[in-house]
Protein backbone atom coordinates (compact mmCIF):
# COMPACT_ATOMS: atom_id res chain seq x y z
CA UNK A 1 0.00 0.00 0.00
CA UNK A 2 1.41 3.46 -0.87
CA UNK A 3 2.37 5.54 2.15
CA UNK A 4 0.71 8.80 1.05
CA UNK A 5 -1.30 8.84 4.29
CA UNK A 6 1.47 7.62 6.58
CA UNK A 7 1.93 10.83 8.56
CA UNK A 8 -1.81 11.30 9.12
CA UNK A 9 -2.23 7.69 10.24
CA UNK A 10 0.65 7.97 12.70
CA UNK A 11 -0.81 11.15 14.18
CA UNK A 12 -4.24 9.54 14.53
CA UNK A 13 -2.75 6.55 16.35
CA UNK A 14 -0.97 8.89 18.76
CA UNK A 15 -3.88 11.23 19.49
CA UNK A 16 -7.07 9.12 19.26
CA UNK A 17 -8.92 8.38 22.53
CA UNK A 18 -7.87 5.11 24.19
CA UNK A 19 -11.28 3.50 23.60
CA UNK A 20 -10.80 3.92 19.83
CA UNK A 21 -7.30 2.46 19.61
CA UNK A 22 -8.39 -1.12 18.84
CA UNK A 23 -10.71 0.19 16.14
CA UNK A 24 -7.88 2.19 14.56
CA UNK A 25 -5.48 -0.75 14.63
CA UNK A 26 -7.99 -3.05 12.92
CA UNK A 27 -8.65 -0.42 10.24
CA UNK A 28 -4.95 0.10 9.65
CA UNK A 29 -4.36 -3.64 9.24
CA UNK A 30 -7.06 -3.79 6.56
CA UNK A 31 -5.70 -0.68 4.85
CA UNK A 32 -2.08 -1.88 4.78
CA UNK A 33 -3.12 -5.29 3.48
CA UNK A 34 -4.91 -3.72 0.50
CA UNK A 35 -3.85 -1.99 -2.70
CA UNK A 36 -5.27 1.05 -4.42
CA UNK A 37 -7.82 0.35 -7.16
CA UNK A 38 -6.89 0.82 -10.81
CA UNK A 39 -8.92 1.25 -13.99
CA UNK A 40 -9.00 -2.57 -14.14
CA UNK A 41 -10.97 -2.61 -10.88
CA UNK A 42 -14.61 -2.80 -11.96
CA UNK A 43 -15.92 -0.35 -9.36
CA UNK A 44 -13.24 2.18 -10.41
CA UNK A 45 -13.28 1.58 -14.15
CA UNK A 46 -14.12 5.18 -15.06
CA UNK A 47 -12.51 6.94 -12.10
CA UNK A 48 -8.77 7.17 -11.70
CA UNK A 49 -6.91 8.22 -8.57
CA UNK A 50 -4.25 10.33 -10.30
CA UNK A 51 -5.55 13.38 -8.45
CA UNK A 52 -4.30 11.99 -5.14
CA UNK A 53 -1.06 13.64 -4.07
CA UNK A 54 2.11 11.62 -3.31
CA UNK A 55 1.70 12.54 0.35
CA UNK A 56 -0.74 14.37 2.59
CA UNK A 57 0.09 16.25 5.74
CA UNK A 58 -2.34 16.16 8.64
CA UNK A 59 -4.77 19.06 8.65
CA UNK A 60 -3.68 21.94 10.84
CA UNK A 61 -5.88 22.81 13.77
CA UNK A 62 -6.57 26.18 15.27
CA UNK A 63 -8.86 29.15 14.96
CA UNK A 64 -9.95 30.13 11.47
CA UNK A 65 -11.95 33.15 10.38
CA UNK A 66 -14.43 31.77 7.87
CA UNK A 67 -15.26 35.19 6.42
CA UNK A 68 -11.57 35.76 5.56
CA UNK A 69 -11.59 32.46 3.64
CA UNK A 70 -14.69 33.48 1.67
CA UNK A 71 -16.93 31.00 3.48
CA UNK A 72 -20.44 32.07 4.40
CA UNK A 73 -22.52 29.44 6.18
CA UNK A 74 -26.28 29.52 5.59
CA UNK A 75 -28.79 29.17 8.39
CA UNK A 76 -31.47 26.48 8.06
CA UNK A 77 -32.88 26.85 11.55
CA UNK A 78 -32.34 24.31 14.28
CA UNK A 79 -28.93 23.28 15.62
CA UNK A 80 -25.59 23.79 13.85
CA UNK A 81 -22.29 22.04 14.54
CA UNK A 82 -19.15 23.17 12.66
CA UNK A 83 -15.86 21.35 12.16
CA UNK A 84 -12.83 23.07 10.62
CA UNK A 85 -10.22 20.70 9.19
CA UNK A 86 -11.80 17.86 11.10
CA UNK A 87 -11.80 19.62 14.48
CA UNK A 88 -14.73 21.06 16.42
CA UNK A 89 -15.12 24.84 16.06
CA UNK A 90 -17.20 26.04 19.07
CA UNK A 91 -17.12 29.67 17.91
CA UNK A 92 -19.33 28.77 14.92
CA UNK A 93 -21.43 26.07 16.60
CA UNK A 94 -24.62 26.19 18.64
CA UNK A 95 -24.47 24.93 22.19
CA UNK A 96 -28.08 24.04 23.04
CA UNK A 97 -29.67 20.87 21.70
CA UNK A 98 -33.40 20.10 21.56
CA UNK A 99 -34.75 17.80 24.24
CA UNK A 100 -34.43 14.14 23.34
CA UNK A 101 -31.36 14.65 21.16
CA UNK A 102 -27.83 13.70 22.16
CA UNK A 103 -24.76 14.80 20.24
CA UNK A 104 -21.35 13.52 21.31
CA UNK A 105 -17.98 14.21 19.76
CA UNK A 106 -15.77 11.13 19.86
CA UNK A 107 -12.84 13.08 21.32
CA UNK A 108 -15.02 14.40 24.18
CA UNK A 109 -16.92 11.20 25.04
CA UNK A 110 -16.96 9.97 28.64
CA UNK A 111 -16.77 6.25 29.46
CA UNK A 112 -20.51 5.59 29.13
CA UNK A 113 -20.78 7.60 25.91
CA UNK A 114 -17.74 5.88 24.46
CA UNK A 115 -19.23 2.45 25.19
CA UNK A 116 -22.46 3.43 23.48
CA UNK A 117 -20.68 4.81 20.42
CA UNK A 118 -18.49 1.73 20.19
CA UNK A 119 -21.57 -0.53 20.30
CA UNK A 120 -22.95 1.09 17.12
CA UNK A 121 -19.83 2.19 15.25
CA UNK A 122 -19.41 0.16 12.07
CA UNK A 123 -22.84 -1.48 12.32
CA UNK A 124 -24.19 0.00 9.10
CA UNK A 125 -21.00 -0.56 7.12
CA UNK A 126 -20.71 -4.22 8.13
CA UNK A 127 -17.76 -6.54 7.98
CA UNK A 128 -16.92 -6.31 4.28
CA UNK A 129 -15.58 -2.80 4.47
CA UNK A 130 -14.28 -1.15 1.30
CA UNK A 131 -10.74 0.16 1.01
CA UNK A 132 -11.32 3.81 1.84
CA UNK A 133 -13.63 2.91 4.73
CA UNK A 134 -10.72 0.98 6.20
CA UNK A 135 -8.60 4.12 5.77
CA UNK A 136 -11.27 6.13 7.57
CA UNK A 137 -11.23 3.65 10.44
CA UNK A 138 -7.43 3.83 10.59
CA UNK A 139 -7.41 7.64 10.81
CA UNK A 140 -10.33 8.03 13.21
CA UNK A 141 -9.44 10.66 15.82
CA UNK A 142 -12.67 12.65 15.86
CA UNK A 143 -16.26 12.03 14.81
CA UNK A 144 -19.86 12.83 15.69
CA UNK A 145 -22.46 10.57 17.26
CA UNK A 146 -25.97 11.95 16.89
CA UNK A 147 -28.80 10.11 18.66
CA UNK A 148 -32.48 10.93 18.38
CA UNK A 149 -34.35 9.18 21.16
CA UNK A 150 -37.30 6.91 20.46
CA UNK A 151 -40.50 8.82 19.75
CA UNK A 152 -38.81 12.24 19.46
CA UNK A 153 -39.90 14.41 16.53
CA UNK A 154 -37.49 17.18 15.59
CA UNK A 155 -39.17 20.10 13.85
CA UNK A 156 -35.89 21.79 12.85
CA UNK A 157 -32.86 20.21 11.14
CA UNK A 158 -29.47 19.41 12.62
CA UNK A 159 -26.86 21.09 10.40
CA UNK A 160 -23.37 19.56 10.51
CA UNK A 161 -20.74 21.52 8.56
CA UNK A 162 -17.36 20.13 7.52
CA UNK A 163 -15.01 22.97 6.49
CA UNK A 164 -11.70 22.45 4.72
CA UNK A 165 -9.55 25.47 5.48
CA UNK A 166 -6.49 27.04 3.89
CA UNK A 167 -3.19 25.21 4.15
CA UNK A 168 -0.07 25.64 2.02
CA UNK A 169 0.70 21.94 1.55
CA UNK A 170 -1.67 19.14 0.55
CA UNK A 171 -3.54 17.92 3.63
CA UNK A 172 -6.08 15.27 4.63
CA UNK A 173 -9.30 15.39 6.64
CA UNK A 174 -11.03 12.36 8.13
CA UNK A 175 -14.83 12.80 8.52
CA UNK A 176 -17.07 10.41 10.44
CA UNK A 177 -20.76 10.77 11.31
CA UNK A 178 -22.84 8.16 13.11
CA UNK A 179 -26.60 8.82 13.32
CA UNK A 180 -29.02 6.72 15.37
CA UNK A 181 -32.67 7.60 14.86
CA UNK A 182 -34.65 5.80 17.56
CA UNK A 183 -37.88 3.89 17.06
CA UNK A 184 -40.76 6.08 15.83
CA UNK A 185 -38.49 9.14 15.87
CA UNK A 186 -38.35 11.80 13.15
CA UNK A 187 -35.36 13.97 12.31
CA UNK A 188 -33.61 15.87 9.53
CA UNK A 189 -29.81 15.95 9.24
CA UNK A 190 -27.93 18.20 6.80
CA UNK A 191 -24.30 17.34 6.08
CA UNK A 192 -22.56 20.24 4.41
CA UNK A 193 -19.03 20.15 2.96
CA UNK A 194 -17.51 23.53 2.11
CA UNK A 195 -14.03 24.83 1.34
CA UNK A 196 -12.07 28.04 1.25
CA UNK A 197 -11.95 29.94 -2.04
CA UNK A 198 -8.44 28.93 -3.02
CA UNK A 199 -6.57 26.25 -4.91
CA UNK A 200 -5.72 24.33 -1.77
CA UNK A 201 -5.28 20.59 -2.24
CA UNK A 202 -7.36 18.90 0.42
CA UNK A 203 -8.28 15.21 0.59
CA UNK A 204 -11.42 14.40 2.56
CA UNK A 205 -12.05 10.75 3.34
CA UNK A 206 -15.56 10.52 4.80
CA UNK A 207 -17.91 7.91 6.17
CA UNK A 208 -21.49 8.48 7.32
CA UNK A 209 -23.52 5.73 8.98
CA UNK A 210 -27.29 6.05 9.32
CA UNK A 211 -29.12 3.65 11.64
CA UNK A 212 -32.90 4.10 11.32
CA UNK A 213 -34.82 2.01 13.83
CA UNK A 214 -38.35 0.58 13.60
CA UNK A 215 -40.98 3.08 12.50
CA UNK A 216 -38.54 6.01 12.41
CA UNK A 217 -38.18 8.59 9.64
CA UNK A 218 -34.83 10.18 8.83
CA UNK A 219 -34.35 12.92 6.25
CA UNK A 220 -30.68 13.05 5.29
CA UNK A 221 -29.20 15.74 3.04
CA UNK A 222 -25.57 15.75 1.87
CA UNK A 223 -24.23 18.85 0.10
CA UNK A 224 -20.79 19.03 -1.55
CA UNK A 225 -19.58 22.58 -2.17
CA UNK A 226 -15.83 22.15 -1.76
CA UNK A 227 -13.15 24.08 -3.60
CA UNK A 228 -12.23 23.13 -7.17
CA UNK A 229 -8.93 21.42 -6.26
CA UNK A 230 -10.46 19.25 -3.53
CA UNK A 231 -10.47 15.46 -3.56
CA UNK A 232 -13.36 13.83 -1.71
CA UNK A 233 -13.89 10.09 -1.39
CA UNK A 234 -16.94 9.40 0.74
CA UNK A 235 -19.35 6.69 1.73
CA UNK A 236 -22.91 6.89 3.10
CA UNK A 237 -24.32 3.65 4.44
CA UNK A 238 -27.84 3.37 5.84
CA UNK A 239 -29.54 0.46 7.62
CA UNK A 240 -33.34 0.50 7.84
CA UNK A 241 -35.34 -1.51 10.36
CA UNK A 242 -39.00 -2.55 9.98
CA UNK A 243 -41.32 0.24 8.80
CA UNK A 244 -38.41 2.71 8.80
CA UNK A 245 -38.17 5.47 6.18
CA UNK A 246 -35.11 7.21 4.75
CA UNK A 247 -35.50 10.30 2.57
CA UNK A 248 -32.11 11.16 1.14
CA UNK A 249 -30.87 14.01 -1.08
CA UNK A 250 -27.38 14.51 -2.51
CA UNK A 251 -25.80 17.47 -4.27
CA UNK A 252 -22.32 17.53 -5.83
CA UNK A 253 -21.10 20.70 -7.48
CA UNK A 254 -17.93 19.04 -8.67
CA UNK A 255 -14.19 19.28 -8.02
CA UNK A 256 -11.08 17.64 -9.38
CA UNK A 257 -12.26 14.30 -7.93
CA UNK A 258 -15.44 13.54 -6.05
CA UNK A 259 -16.47 9.93 -5.45
CA UNK A 260 -19.45 9.03 -3.25
CA UNK A 261 -20.63 5.49 -2.55
CA UNK A 262 -24.19 5.25 -1.23
CA UNK A 263 -25.66 2.01 0.16
CA UNK A 264 -29.16 1.69 1.59
CA UNK A 265 -29.86 -1.62 3.33
CA UNK A 266 -33.53 -2.57 3.83
CA UNK A 267 -33.28 -4.98 6.75
CA UNK A 268 -36.84 -4.88 8.16
CA UNK A 269 -40.15 -5.50 6.45
CA UNK A 270 -42.05 -2.42 5.35
CA UNK A 271 -38.92 -0.25 5.12
CA UNK A 272 -38.92 2.49 2.48
CA UNK A 273 -36.22 4.69 0.97
CA UNK A 274 -36.34 7.63 -1.40
CA UNK A 275 -32.93 8.65 -2.72
CA UNK A 276 -32.53 11.68 -4.99
CA UNK A 277 -29.48 13.52 -6.21
CA UNK A 278 -27.99 16.12 -8.53
CA UNK A 279 -24.42 16.40 -9.81
CA UNK A 280 -23.19 19.45 -11.72
CA UNK A 281 -19.54 19.15 -12.76
CA UNK A 282 -18.01 21.72 -15.09
CA UNK A 283 -14.51 22.80 -16.15
CA UNK A 284 -12.31 19.73 -15.60
CA UNK A 285 -14.33 18.35 -12.68
CA UNK A 286 -14.93 14.65 -12.14
CA UNK A 287 -17.91 13.37 -10.13
CA UNK A 288 -18.67 9.69 -9.50
CA UNK A 289 -21.75 8.33 -7.71
CA UNK A 290 -21.98 4.60 -7.04
CA UNK A 291 -25.27 3.62 -5.37
CA UNK A 292 -26.57 0.27 -4.19
CA UNK A 293 -30.09 -0.31 -2.86
CA UNK A 294 -30.16 -3.60 -0.96
CA UNK A 295 -33.53 -5.33 -0.47
CA UNK A 296 -33.03 -8.21 1.94
CA UNK A 297 -36.56 -8.82 3.27
CA UNK A 298 -40.10 -8.82 1.83
CA UNK A 299 -42.50 -5.90 1.40
CA UNK A 300 -40.02 -3.04 1.07
CA UNK A 301 -40.05 -0.18 -1.42
CA UNK A 302 -37.44 2.17 -2.85
CA UNK A 303 -37.30 5.02 -5.34
CA UNK A 304 -34.09 6.53 -6.70
CA UNK A 305 -33.68 9.51 -9.04
CA UNK A 306 -30.38 11.13 -10.00
CA UNK A 307 -29.90 13.87 -12.57
CA UNK A 308 -26.69 15.35 -13.86
CA UNK A 309 -25.72 18.36 -15.94
CA UNK A 310 -22.18 18.02 -17.26
CA UNK A 311 -20.50 20.98 -18.94
CA UNK A 312 -17.19 22.07 -20.48
CA UNK A 313 -14.69 19.17 -20.33
CA UNK A 314 -16.08 17.63 -17.14
CA UNK A 315 -16.76 13.94 -16.66
CA UNK A 316 -19.33 12.14 -14.53
CA UNK A 317 -20.02 8.55 -13.55
CA UNK A 318 -23.26 7.12 -12.25
CA UNK A 319 -23.52 3.44 -11.33
CA UNK A 320 -26.88 2.61 -9.73
CA UNK A 321 -27.56 -0.93 -8.56
CA UNK A 322 -30.73 -2.49 -7.15
CA UNK A 323 -30.08 -5.82 -5.44
CA UNK A 324 -33.14 -7.95 -4.63
CA UNK A 325 -32.23 -10.89 -2.38
CA UNK A 326 -33.92 -14.27 -2.60
CA UNK A 327 -36.27 -13.69 0.35
CA UNK A 328 -37.25 -10.15 -0.65
CA UNK A 329 -40.62 -10.95 -2.23
CA UNK A 330 -43.17 -8.17 -2.87
CA UNK A 331 -40.39 -5.64 -3.41
CA UNK A 332 -41.11 -2.49 -5.41
CA UNK A 333 -37.97 -0.66 -6.54
CA UNK A 334 -37.46 2.08 -9.14
CA UNK A 335 -34.29 3.71 -10.47
CA UNK A 336 -33.90 6.61 -12.91
CA UNK A 337 -30.79 8.45 -14.08
CA UNK A 338 -31.04 11.30 -16.59
CA UNK A 339 -28.13 13.38 -17.85
CA UNK A 340 -27.77 16.58 -19.82
CA UNK A 341 -24.55 17.39 -21.68
CA UNK A 342 -24.09 21.11 -22.32
CA UNK A 343 -20.81 20.71 -24.21
CA UNK A 344 -19.55 18.41 -26.96
CA UNK A 345 -16.52 17.67 -24.77
CA UNK A 346 -18.48 16.68 -21.66
CA UNK A 347 -18.77 12.98 -20.80
CA UNK A 348 -21.02 10.75 -18.72
CA UNK A 349 -20.69 7.03 -18.04
CA UNK A 350 -23.97 5.72 -16.66
CA UNK A 351 -24.78 2.15 -15.74
CA UNK A 352 -28.08 1.23 -14.06
CA UNK A 353 -28.20 -2.36 -12.79
CA UNK A 354 -30.85 -4.79 -11.57
CA UNK A 355 -29.80 -7.95 -9.74
CA UNK A 356 -32.93 -9.91 -8.81
CA UNK A 357 -33.19 -13.29 -7.08
CA UNK A 358 -36.88 -13.11 -6.03
CA UNK A 359 -39.74 -13.83 -8.43
CA UNK A 360 -42.56 -11.63 -7.09
CA UNK A 361 -41.23 -8.10 -7.47
CA UNK A 362 -41.86 -4.88 -9.38
CA UNK A 363 -38.64 -3.24 -10.52
CA UNK A 364 -37.62 -0.79 -13.22
CA UNK A 365 -34.51 1.11 -14.15
CA UNK A 366 -33.48 3.49 -16.90
CA UNK A 367 -30.90 6.03 -17.98
CA UNK A 368 -30.80 8.76 -20.62
CA UNK A 369 -28.10 11.05 -22.00
CA UNK A 370 -29.08 14.08 -24.09
CA UNK A 371 -28.24 17.67 -24.99
CA UNK A 372 -30.42 20.73 -24.67
CA UNK A 373 -33.46 20.35 -26.89
CA UNK A 374 -33.14 22.55 -29.99
CA UNK A 375 -36.90 22.84 -30.39
CA UNK A 376 -37.31 24.10 -26.84
CA UNK A 377 -34.47 26.57 -27.31
CA UNK A 378 -36.05 27.80 -30.55
CA UNK A 379 -39.46 28.13 -28.86
CA UNK A 380 -38.05 30.32 -26.07
CA UNK A 381 -35.96 32.44 -28.43
CA UNK A 382 -38.97 33.00 -30.71
CA UNK A 383 -40.69 34.60 -27.72
CA UNK A 384 -37.98 37.11 -27.02
CA UNK A 385 -35.83 35.07 -24.64
CA UNK A 386 -32.09 35.40 -25.29
CA UNK A 387 -30.01 32.34 -26.15
CA UNK A 388 -28.12 32.50 -22.83
CA UNK A 389 -31.28 32.94 -20.81
CA UNK A 390 -33.00 30.07 -22.67
CA UNK A 391 -30.11 27.70 -21.90
CA UNK A 392 -30.15 28.69 -18.23
CA UNK A 393 -33.93 28.24 -17.95
CA UNK A 394 -33.90 24.79 -19.57
CA UNK A 395 -30.93 23.62 -17.52
CA UNK A 396 -32.46 24.82 -14.27
CA UNK A 397 -35.80 23.26 -15.17
CA UNK A 398 -34.06 19.93 -15.74
CA UNK A 399 -33.02 19.68 -12.09
CA UNK A 400 -35.71 21.75 -10.37
CA UNK A 401 -38.05 18.75 -10.16
CA UNK A 402 -35.45 16.94 -8.04
CA UNK A 403 -34.87 19.99 -5.84
CA UNK A 404 -38.61 20.05 -5.14
CA UNK A 405 -38.27 16.67 -3.38
CA UNK A 406 -36.31 18.34 -0.56
CA UNK A 407 -38.67 18.39 2.42
CA UNK A 408 -36.79 21.01 4.46
CA UNK A 409 -38.21 24.31 3.21
CA UNK A 410 -35.27 26.50 4.24
CA UNK A 411 -32.82 24.13 2.56
CA UNK A 412 -34.93 23.92 -0.59
CA UNK A 413 -35.06 27.71 -0.89
CA UNK A 414 -31.29 27.95 -0.35
CA UNK A 415 -30.63 25.36 -3.07
CA UNK A 416 -32.91 27.05 -5.57
CA UNK A 417 -31.27 30.43 -5.06
CA UNK A 418 -27.71 29.12 -5.02
CA UNK A 419 -28.16 26.98 -8.13
CA UNK A 420 -29.96 29.74 -10.00
CA UNK A 421 -26.98 32.01 -9.43
CA UNK A 422 -24.56 29.25 -10.42
CA UNK A 423 -26.32 28.56 -13.71
CA UNK A 424 -26.83 32.16 -14.65
CA UNK A 425 -23.49 33.65 -13.56
CA UNK A 426 -25.27 36.92 -14.29
CA UNK A 427 -27.66 38.59 -11.81
CA UNK A 428 -30.05 39.48 -14.63
CA UNK A 429 -30.31 35.85 -15.69
CA UNK A 430 -30.62 34.59 -12.13
CA UNK A 431 -33.53 36.94 -11.55
CA UNK A 432 -35.45 35.26 -14.37
CA UNK A 433 -35.47 31.88 -12.60
CA UNK A 434 -38.08 30.78 -10.04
Amino acid sequence: MPDFMQVSLDRAAASAPPWLQDYLRAGRQRWEASSLPTRKTEQWKYTGLQSLQPSYAPARHGAMVLADAGIELPRFGGFRLVFVNGRYAPEYSDQTLPQGVTLVRFAAADADQAARIRSYLGDAVGREQPLFTALNDAALEEGVFLEIEAGVRLEQPVHIVWVSGNQAEAFSINQRLLVLCGAAGTASVIEHFVGARSEQQSFTNGVTELLVEAGATLNHYRLHQEEAAAVHIGRVQARLAAQATLNSFHLALGSVLKRVDLVVDHCGQGAHSEVNGIYLPHGNDHVDYHTCIEHRVPNCTSSETFRGIIGDEATAVFNGRIHIHRDAQKTNAQLSNRNLLTSTRAEINTKPELEIYADDVQCSHGATVAQLDEMSLHYLRSRGVSSSQAQVMLSFGFINEVIDTVRCESLREYLQGMLARRFARDPALAASLP
